[in-house]
């Protein structure tokens, strides 16, 4: 059975994508058509936070890496672009003459910005890197989630996924018991626990597609759905305003989980298939590498673009200035993720715990009659992308 799922790198990309027209959309000028489609396109973090639990469980179901050499891994694979990006964030802002909040950039680096309601810690260093936040949350729960006698069995992850599917309607229409707004929406978008439950949906359709499950659709279907799901925001939009705990902004990002786990199992399942998705070529994984990298600089090119050309008044000026914008950004994505994201991710995990180096270390101390800690492997599976 092949370990790789090339479709799920493709559909970063269209994730990715999603989130910069969400932003170009609010923050530069809409778009007819487009800015319909993506004006809650904030619900493509929704579908990272999925991702993200669907590959930790396929990668490492049923292997046993110690929590030290996971962490370390993981600590690799988001914190130096995320340094990275916060320096070009907080240069720009500077630039600009705009103050910067020192204990939001600590905040920021130290992976912890997304658990207070205040909002010059989330957005001190980079706004974006919120979700990072987030995701740091979920890799120290996910050694324990693997351990659940729950999900080791194809009934309890039904469960699983039916309560998983249950709980956010919960959690949105909670936003009703809240009078403050800033509260509200703090709670319901950011807080950490909130979001947990589209991470481990994704643990859970990760665990059970590994284990032989397969959607009740395929690809076409799962993204149609996810399409109408967001055609479906239009008129409620309309109706409705952000303001309120019922309209459309947190319910995009809440409520949408379900149909992600759907569209990430589709891509996965025509991947064993061998089905041609057409998410697998290679400029398309080429992209979906670069998106980490999009994510968190896209914001950044916006606001220095905004500021050094103003905000365009005309259709074909936000046409232009979105071009301008996705060129630049994307160039800038390559970049990071060729020069910062991928060489010191490669470094930091030759010298960290479980690298080939370490291994040949400790069995150079042990030759010499040293005395080595042994690092035995955890009763789970903890895992990576």
């Amino acid at each position: 059975m092949r370990d790789r799922l090339p479709s799920l790198t493709g559909l970063r990309f269209w994730a990715a994508m999603v989130v910069v027209c969400y932003h170009l959309s609010r923050q530069a000028g809409e778009l007819p058509w487009i800015s319909d489609l993506t004006w809650y396109g904030r619900s493509g973090v929704t579908f990272f936070f999925v991702l993200s639990g669907f590959v930790l469980a396929w990668t490492y179901d049923g292997k046993s890496v110690p929590p030290v050499v996971f962490f370390w891994r993981r600590f690799a694979r988001i914190w130096p672009l995320l340094a990275a990006s916060v320096i070009a964030s907080v240069s720009v802002w500077r630039f600009m003459g705009t103050d910067v909040s020192l204990r939001g950039v600590v905040a920021t680096l130290g992976l912890v910005n997304s658990w207070t309601p205040v909002r010059h810690y989330r957005v001190g260093g980079n706004p974006a890197a919120w979700s990072l936040s987030n995701e740091a949350w979920f890799y120290l729960l996910f050694p324990l989630l693997l351990m659940l006698p729950l999900l080791r069995s194809a009934r309890g992850r039904t469960w699983c996924a039916v309560a998983l599917c249950i709980a956010p309607v919960a959690v949105w229409t909670s936003g009703a018991l809240f009078d403050d707004p800033a509260l509200r929406f703090w709670t319901l978008d950011y807080f950490p626990p909130t979001r947990t439950l589209q991470f481990v949906l994704g643990v859970v359709a990760g665990l059970a597609v590994k284990r032989g499950w397969r959607p009740p659709v395929g690809l076409p279907v799962a993204t149609a759905l996810v399409v109408a799901g967001h055609i479906a925001l239009i008129p409620w939009s309309r109706a409705v305003p952000d303001s309120f705990w019922y309209s459309p902004y947190s319910a995009s990002h809440l409520l949408s989980a379900p149909v992600f786990a759907l569209l990430v199992a589709a891509a996965a399942t025509a991947d064993l298939q061998d089905r041609k998705t057409g998410l697998g070529a290679p400029w398309m994984i080429r992209l979906g590498h670069w998106s980490f990298a999009w994510y968190l600089f896209h914001e950044i090119v916006i606001r220095a673009l905004l500021w050094h050309l103003g905000r365009p008044e005309t259709q074909a000026g936000i046409i232009k200035f979105w071009l301008l914008t996705m060129a630049i950004s994307l160039v800038v994505a390559a970049m990071a993720y060729q020069w910062v994201e991928r060489p010191l991710e490669r470094m930091l995990r030759r010298a960290g715990p479980g690298s080939r180096t370490a291994a040949s270390h400790r069995s150079a101390r042990a030759s010499r009659g040293e005395t080595v800690q042994p690092t035995a492997p955890p009763a789970t599976s903890p895992s990576e992308k």
